[in-house]
């Protein structure tokens, strides 16, 4: 609570009584939010676990309710190689580098104003003059100027009393920004972790639908070939030649993009991890190669926010606006200075530190400000800060409660997504195989083959895709649940 001290009106009496009573820093102290009134993350209840289907990354996944979200969260996808690749992310990449020196900056002013708030400073100095004193200036008939040395030495001990902790609420303040970079440091990894994770199933997908395609590829080219043969022999027409000609040079169209996404992905996988594309040695992932978590925690969200970066770090931002808004408030107090000197002073450097020599101060000045208008309009100007700094906390609960019901939806729909597409895939094959050989026989036309090759095709590639989704929304889920609880 503000001091109710008005030195400008009762004096230094007043004063006095209250460097007695201990008056309290001056503003608002941080409370931290209370956590959002709400028991889940979507209104509809979330199933005991996701669809399942069989093949490879078709199990469903169970919905750990209150369970705890493990720090190192990859290795639950069961590779080896994955987990070497965030571990070398983690101690090489250069956006860490920067965010932990950005920390132990703000440590090292937090550590330089705490210096000079908690404690007094003290001070040494030594001096030495020459003077000369004009004997006339004195009444003097002779004018003789008499010359002498002076020394000095001496030490000085400073203090701000900060009666009204102006000066506490501003080292607060550099405490809460030390801590908005800790939990910006804390940020960074996570969405490092989660980069490499989601760009090596990118990497993988890819690499698995270019693998499709150039299976589609060849088997458009066989067919290709047993018509061409055909209309040589008459059996069929120069129509059917083109269209499949046609189907296999648009087919072979596709594969620069495919291989283009597997580039990329290996290039930005480089460069997570601290190292130019041309120079790092990266392995390549399979789908198969991974697992999915069987269980996948789903923290309350009085949890959630105490293990978010995010979240956190707005909290840091909002204790430190509740602090610098004490500061503005203090500077309409009294400020109060002790300072005191002893040393020693002489005409030589032989009795510079006699017995006769000392000499010492001590001294007290109180400023009050009487008439500033922009004090005030600097108070206003903190309060609307701290008010702003409420509203962003409260936005940033927000979007991570919105991220975790995203994340738990989207896991549920595309595990049904690919159970669904697991079922048109194997139609789709069969279909296939069956148009291929009633074709050789003479069963069905080549715009019959055409449209189940394409069905194949693209049921293939949506398989892959689904595939990697579950993946990709584990780790979602992972990183929005703020990847385990913060040092």
């Amino acid at each position: 609570m503000p001091c109710s001290i008005v030195p400008s009106r009762a004096g230094w009496s007043v004063l006095a009584a209250a460097l007695l009573a201990g008056c309290a820093s001056v503003g608002p102290d941080f409370k931290a939010p209370p956590p959002p009134d709400v028991a889940s993350y979507t209104h509809a209840a979330l199933p005991a676990s996701t669809a399942s289907a069989p093949g490879m990354l078709g199990a469903g996944q169970r919905f750990a309710s209150g369970a705890q979200v493990d720090t190192q969260w990859w290795q639950g996808f069961g590779n080896a190689q994955l987990d070497a690749l965030v571990k070398r992310a983690l101690a090489n990449s250069p956006t860490l580098e920067a965010a932990r020196a950005t920390l132990r900056q703000a440590q090292q002013l937090y550590a330089a104003q705490a210096g000079s708030t908690l404690y007094p400073t003290v001070s040494a100095k030594l001096g030495a003059t020459r003077e000369g004193v004009n004997s006339a200036a004195q009444g003097q008939s002779n004018g003789y100027s008499n010359v002498f040395n002076l020394y000095n030495a001496g030490i000085g001990v400073n203090y701000n009393l900060d009666l009204f902790g102006g000066n506490r609420r501003a080292l607060e303040a550099l405490a809460a920004k030390a801590d908005y970079q800790r939990y910006q440091l804390a940020g960074a990894r996570l969405t490092l972790a989660a980069n490499v994770v989601t760009t090596a199933f990118a990497q993988a997908q890819a690499s698995a639908q270019l693998a499709a395609t150039e299976a589609i590829l060849q088997a458009q080219q066989r067919q290709l070939a047993i018509t061409e043969q055909q209309f040589k022999l008459g059996a069929a027409a120069r129509s059917a030649v083109l269209a499949l000609r046609t189907q296999v040079e648009t087919t072979r169209a596709s594969l620069p993009a495919l291989r283009n996404r597997r580039e990329q992905a290996d290039h930005l996988l480089a460069t997570l991890l601290g190292d130019a594309p041309g120079a790092a040695a990266l392995p390549s992932f399979e789908l198969g190669a991974f697992t999915l978590p069987a269980s996948v925690p789903v923290s309350v969200p009085s949890a959630l926010l105490r293990q978010r970066p995010d979240v956190q770090a707005s909290m840091a931002l909002l204790h430190e606006a509740t602090a610098q808004y004490g500061v503005a408030v203090s500077n309409l107090y009294p400020q109060i200075n002790l300072s005191a000197t002893i040393g020693e002073q002489a005409l030589s450097t032989g009795a510079l530190f006699g017995p006769g020599s000392l000499i010492w101060s001590l001294a007290g000045s109180l400023a009050q400000p009487l008439f500033n208008a922009g004090l005030k309009a600097g108070a206003n100007a903190a309060q609307e800060n701290l008010a702003a700094a409420g509203a962003n906390y409260r936005a940033t609960v927000l979007q991570a409660l919105r991220n975790v019901a995203d994340a738990l939806r989207q896991l549920d729909n595309d595990a049904q997504a690919l159970q669904a597409q697991q079922g048109a895939d194997a139609a789709a094959q069969d279909s296939l195989r069956l148009v291929e050989q009633q074709y050789q026989l003479g069963a069905a036309s080549y715009l019959q083959l055409l449209s189940a090759q394409q069905a194949a095709q693209q049921a293939r590639l949506g398989l892959i895709a689904a595939q990697a989704a579950r993946l990709a929304d584990s780790a979602a889920l992972y990183q929005a649940m703020g990847g385990g609880q913060l040092g």
